[in-house]
């Protein structure tokens, strides 16, 4: 068990800050992202080049190391000698929150194991961005990052979402879109989604409608920028797509299981798994605790 206080400590020393930095509009920056730079003793950044334009921009002069995928292991073990020394770090990506989609997250790890206080400066991400401006549902949402490369690989984590409800969220780079879209259109069905470039940038751009819209699009198209992709959760017609009775393998617990795994309520679990088996409420009901109660 592990609790923080992040502010008890009024020496500030020893702190990783990780600051959120603009994905692309400078002025999106905040106010404490910049004095939390200012004031600490070491930057440690993806992109050492692409972070200097971004101090200099902001005239912040501090000391800067690159920590990125390819040297995080000893580069990693340097920061928290550095942090258990009391020097105060700021971790910055090459755009948005550290941590998500980059490699920040495991020194956030080793931090935390150190007993390093760990701060978040909230500041841009791409993903949250791009959803609240996409027209699709904001209830329930899932974060994917970016699907693999290979065609198996991605074929097989495109399955693992076919019967979700919630809104998906994905980055993808504009040389893979196309292929990616056509498997997303095999393996999920024509769904509504919103593909996103150039995100707070002069060419921002939404492009909205059905997968067999998008698609021809696309191939007729150059799709140029960093790209994030909204794809609609499983409607009931999308569901009868891909299977009108999918759920036969299952039992009735497990119905109701895969429906509360996808954040449904208990309540909500099994008003959907007796719609989908045509089954009385009381009936879904009492299967889904008895065999609950056996299990205790």
């Amino acid at each position: 068990m592990n609790i923080q206080k992040s502010y008890e400590d009024t020496e500030e020393q020893g702190r990783l800050y990780l600051v959120g930095t603009p994905i692309g509009n400078l002025e999106d920056i905040t106010y404490r992202a910049i004095r939390t730079l200012q004031k600490s003793d070491l930057i440690a950044a993806e992109d050492t080049r692409h972070t200097l334009k971004l101090l200099n921009h902001f005239e912040i002069h501090k000391p800067l190391v690159s920590y990125h995928e390819h040297n995080k292991g000893q580069r990693g073990a340097e920061l928290i000698d550095l942090l258990l020394q009391g020097k105060n770090i700021a971790l910055v990506s090459d755009a948005g929150m550290p941590a998500i989609s980059d490699p920040g997250y495991e020194l956030v790890v080793e931090a935390i194991k150190n007993g390093v206080t760990v701060i978040p400066i909230p500041g841009p991400n791409a993903a949250i961005t791009a959803i609240i401006a996409s027209g699709l549902s904001t209830e329930r949402f899932l974060f994917l990052g970016f699907l693999p490369r290979e065609k198996k690989e991605l074929h097989r984590e495109l399955e693992n979402y076919q019967f979700s409800l919630e809104t998906l969220i994905l980055y993808e780079a504009p040389h893979r879109i196309e292929k990616t879209l056509k498997a997303i259109r095999e393996i999920l069905g024509n769904r509504k989604i919103v593909l996103i470039r150039e995100l707070t940038k002069k060419h921002e751009e939404f492009i909205r409608g059905e997968l067999d819209e998008v698609i021809p699009y696309v191939e007729k198209n150059i799709i140029k920028g960093e790209l994030t992709l909204i794809i609609e959760g499983a409607r009931k017609e999308i569901i009868q797509q891909l299977g009108e009775n999918w759920w036969n393998p299952l039992t009735i617990v497990e119905h109701v299981t895969h429906y509360l795994e996808q954040g449904l309520t208990v309540k909500e679990a099994i008003k959907q798994t007796s719609i989908d088996r045509n089954l009385a409420k009381r009936e879904v009901y009492q299967a889904y605790h008895i065999e609950n109660e056996e299990k205790k």
